[in-house]
Protein backbone atom coordinates (compact mmCIF):
# COMPACT_ATOMS: atom_id res chain seq x y z
CA UNK A 1 0.00 0.00 0.00
CA UNK A 2 1.18 3.11 -0.98
CA UNK A 3 0.95 6.44 1.38
CA UNK A 4 -0.89 9.51 -0.38
CA UNK A 5 2.05 11.92 -0.58
CA UNK A 6 4.10 8.96 -2.17
CA UNK A 7 2.52 10.10 -5.28
CA UNK A 8 3.80 13.95 -5.17
CA UNK A 9 7.23 12.54 -3.97
CA UNK A 10 6.70 10.72 -7.94
CA UNK A 11 5.79 14.17 -9.48
CA UNK A 12 7.86 15.94 -7.85
CA UNK A 13 11.25 15.44 -9.18
CA UNK A 14 9.31 15.67 -12.76
CA UNK A 15 8.00 19.09 -11.63
CA UNK A 16 11.74 20.71 -10.70
CA UNK A 17 12.92 19.24 -14.19
CA UNK A 18 10.43 21.08 -16.03
CA UNK A 19 10.78 24.52 -14.19
CA UNK A 20 14.54 23.69 -14.14
CA UNK A 21 14.68 23.30 -18.01
CA UNK A 22 11.75 26.62 -18.06
CA UNK A 23 14.37 28.43 -16.35
CA UNK A 24 17.50 27.52 -19.02
CA UNK A 25 15.36 28.06 -21.93
CA UNK A 26 14.43 31.71 -20.87
CA UNK A 27 18.42 32.28 -20.01
CA UNK A 28 19.08 31.72 -23.89
CA UNK A 29 15.55 33.45 -24.34
CA UNK A 30 16.76 36.69 -22.11
CA UNK A 31 20.61 37.04 -22.79
CA UNK A 32 21.92 35.55 -19.37
CA UNK A 33 25.13 34.04 -21.07
CA UNK A 34 26.79 33.83 -17.49
CA UNK A 35 24.11 31.89 -15.57
CA UNK A 36 23.68 29.71 -18.94
CA UNK A 37 27.09 28.74 -19.14
CA UNK A 38 27.57 27.83 -15.03
CA UNK A 39 24.46 25.60 -15.50
CA UNK A 40 25.82 23.97 -18.76
CA UNK A 41 29.24 23.55 -17.09
CA UNK A 42 27.04 21.78 -14.50
CA UNK A 43 26.02 19.23 -17.05
CA UNK A 44 23.14 20.58 -18.12
CA UNK A 45 22.71 19.12 -22.18
CA UNK A 46 23.96 21.77 -24.27
CA UNK A 47 21.80 20.37 -26.75
CA UNK A 48 18.77 20.62 -24.69
CA UNK A 49 15.27 21.44 -26.64
CA UNK A 50 12.04 22.56 -25.88
CA UNK A 51 8.57 20.93 -26.68
CA UNK A 52 8.83 22.50 -30.04
CA UNK A 53 12.02 21.05 -30.90
CA UNK A 54 14.29 24.77 -30.42
CA UNK A 55 16.72 24.60 -29.20
CA UNK A 56 18.74 26.70 -26.71
CA UNK A 57 21.00 28.04 -29.56
CA UNK A 58 17.62 28.73 -31.95
CA UNK A 59 16.52 30.70 -28.33
CA UNK A 60 19.32 32.80 -28.08
CA UNK A 61 19.85 33.13 -31.95
CA UNK A 62 15.90 34.30 -32.48
CA UNK A 63 16.35 36.85 -29.71
CA UNK A 64 19.34 38.29 -30.75
CA UNK A 65 21.69 37.57 -28.37
CA UNK A 66 25.16 36.80 -29.83
CA UNK A 67 27.38 35.93 -26.54
CA UNK A 68 24.36 33.01 -26.28
CA UNK A 69 25.30 31.48 -29.23
CA UNK A 70 29.19 31.99 -28.52
CA UNK A 71 28.81 30.36 -24.84
CA UNK A 72 26.63 27.29 -26.42
CA UNK A 73 28.91 27.29 -29.57
CA UNK A 74 32.32 27.29 -27.25
CA UNK A 75 30.60 23.69 -25.17
CA UNK A 76 29.69 21.83 -28.58
CA UNK A 77 26.06 23.11 -29.26
CA UNK A 78 25.35 21.96 -33.03
CA UNK A 79 24.58 25.20 -34.55
CA UNK A 80 22.97 23.93 -36.97
CA UNK A 81 20.18 22.06 -35.40
CA UNK A 82 16.43 22.90 -36.96
CA UNK A 83 13.64 23.02 -34.93
CA UNK A 84 10.07 20.69 -35.79
CA UNK A 85 9.46 23.48 -38.37
CA UNK A 86 12.98 22.66 -40.05
CA UNK A 87 14.32 26.36 -39.24
CA UNK A 88 17.85 26.93 -37.80
CA UNK A 89 19.10 29.51 -35.91
CA UNK A 90 20.70 30.97 -38.52
CA UNK A 91 17.73 31.22 -40.31
CA UNK A 92 16.20 32.78 -37.06
CA UNK A 93 18.97 35.29 -37.02
CA UNK A 94 18.53 36.42 -40.59
CA UNK A 95 14.73 36.79 -40.21
CA UNK A 96 15.08 38.60 -37.11
CA UNK A 97 17.94 40.72 -38.66
CA UNK A 98 20.34 40.35 -36.06
CA UNK A 99 23.63 41.03 -37.58
CA UNK A 100 25.96 40.06 -34.90
CA UNK A 101 23.93 36.93 -34.14
CA UNK A 102 24.47 35.86 -37.66
CA UNK A 103 27.81 36.49 -37.01
CA UNK A 104 28.55 34.47 -33.91
CA UNK A 105 26.70 31.57 -35.81
CA UNK A 106 28.75 31.66 -39.03
CA UNK A 107 32.22 31.89 -37.20
CA UNK A 108 31.05 28.53 -35.01
CA UNK A 109 30.39 26.93 -38.26
CA UNK A 110 26.84 27.24 -39.42
CA UNK A 111 25.86 26.28 -42.45
CA UNK A 112 23.37 29.08 -44.44
CA UNK A 113 22.31 26.20 -46.90
CA UNK A 114 21.15 24.10 -43.59
CA UNK A 115 17.32 24.22 -43.35
CA UNK A 116 14.06 24.79 -44.84
CA UNK A 117 14.05 27.58 -45.49
CA UNK A 118 17.74 27.82 -45.49
CA UNK A 119 19.22 31.60 -44.34
CA UNK A 120 19.88 32.24 -47.49
CA UNK A 121 16.16 31.52 -48.65
CA UNK A 122 15.61 33.30 -45.60
CA UNK A 123 17.68 36.40 -46.44
CA UNK A 124 16.82 36.21 -50.49
CA UNK A 125 13.08 36.97 -49.62
CA UNK A 126 14.05 39.88 -47.13
CA UNK A 127 16.60 41.58 -48.76
CA UNK A 128 19.01 40.93 -46.74
CA UNK A 129 22.26 41.57 -49.18
CA UNK A 130 24.33 42.50 -46.52
CA UNK A 131 23.78 38.30 -44.70
CA UNK A 132 24.31 37.15 -48.56
CA UNK A 133 27.81 38.45 -48.94
CA UNK A 134 28.24 37.16 -45.47
CA UNK A 135 27.43 34.00 -46.50
CA UNK A 136 29.07 34.32 -49.94
CA UNK A 137 26.04 33.54 -51.60
CA UNK A 138 25.05 37.13 -53.18
CA UNK A 139 25.31 35.13 -56.21
CA UNK A 140 23.98 31.61 -56.24
CA UNK A 141 20.82 30.84 -57.49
Amino acid sequence: MTRPDDAADEAGPDEAVAELAGRIFDMARTGDAEALAAYLDAGVPVNLTNAKGDTLVMLGAYYGHPEVVRVLAARGADVDRANDRGQTPLAGAVFKGEDDVVRALLDAGADPQAGAPNAVETARVFGRTGHLQMFGAAGQK
